[in-house]
């Protein structure tokens, strides 16, 4: 684990451009009583979602004999797809211990991607990713938030935002494991660092938030899994905890009905598709707790089975 410095992150964007889609910045115009909001559309990416950053320049700086062992991660599909992704552009097998109560779409497209998929339950695959280890997995692992090469591909966003929005006053992530609101705060926060950085969890599962109010990382008891699947895990790693706690001002949580409430909105006013998690930093920002803006809301996803989403909305 390291720092991530300027020079490192802008080797990863350029290491990334080939293949990584530089998303648009979208004004979300609810009218003079919202603030100034501004949609970070990463639910547009090849795999629909900002994981593919971080996979592709993970896979990327891989060493030889790495790659030829091919690579496995653990995923509730986000991250899966991304790294099937990359690893099928580079030609190297790859296996994902998938979370078994993840969307079917994700499932079908990691499928689709060529990886083998290995069901396990929520609790096992939160145990792995701290083990690193599941056993009868081959390859070299990549996981999928606590790796100094995934968290440098989610830095490129970074750059993006504040190219995009130069007078931009906070940027928002949804916080799963940490590794987009590390790579995203890293880049910001070192060329503007009076811009501020705020993490966003379901109030279901919401171990970044606890951890900041009492300043060490913490475990939750009572977590619920809901639709909001790649964000809120059940603790908060403390590498995760070393990583953000000197570039992300605090965490705050929504409602599962503020949730649904953003979903909606995303859908009528700027014709957007986003997932649970995809939907938590609009959510946060229309309760004023960021100020008027420019608020960059990252739309960190868009993989929600259809008919879920429907009835989500409707």
């Amino acid at each position: 684990m390291r720092p991530l410095t300027l020079d490192f992150m802008l080797a990863a964007r350029k290491r990334v451009s080939g293949t990584v889609l530089r998303t648009p910045i979208v004004k979300m115009d609810l009218g003079p009583d919202y603030p100034d909001i501004r949609l970070k559309l990463e639910n547009l990416q090849p795999t629909n979602s900002y994981k593919l950053r971080g996979a592709v320049n993970a896979i990327a700086l891989l060493p030889e004999a790495d790659r030829k062992r091919g690579v496995w991660t653990i995923s509730a599909g986000n991250a899966g797809q991304g790294i099937a992704f990359a690893a099928r552009k580079a030609g190297i097998p790859c296996s994902i211990v998938a979370i078994d109560s993840a969307p079917v779409a994700k499932m079908d497209r990691m499928r689709a991607l060529g990886a083998k998929l290995i069901p396990v339950p929520y609790a096992v695959a939160w145990q792995a990713l701290g083990d690193r280890h599941y056993e009868g997995t081959d390859g070299t692992f990549i996981h999928p938030f606590d790796d100094d090469n995934f968290i440098a591909g989610h830095s490129t966003m970074g750059f993006e935002i504040l190219e995009d929005v130069p007078d931009v006053s906070a940027v928002v992530c949804a916080i799963g494991g940490g590794g987009l609101i590390a790579g995203v705060g890293s880049a910001v926060k070192a060329q503007r660092p009076s811009v501020k950085i705020w993490g966003v969890e379901p109030e279901t599962a919401a171990p970044a938030a606890l951890s900041f109010e009492r300043g060490s990382p913490q475990v939750l008891e009572n977590w619920q899994a809901s639709f909001v699947d790649g964000a809120g895990g059940k603790s908060l790693f403390p590498r995760m905890w070393d990583r953000i706690r000197p570039i992300v001002d605090g965490a705050v949580t929504v409602s599962l009905e503020e949730t649904r409430n953003a979903l909606r909105l995303l859908a009528l006013h700027a014709r957007v598709v986003a997932e649970g998690a995809g939907a938590l930093p609009l959510a946060a920002a229309l309760k004023g707790t960021f100020g008027r803006g420019p608020i960059v809301a990252v739309v960190s996803g868009g993989n929600i089975d259809l008919d879920k989403f429907v009835s989500l909305i409707s």
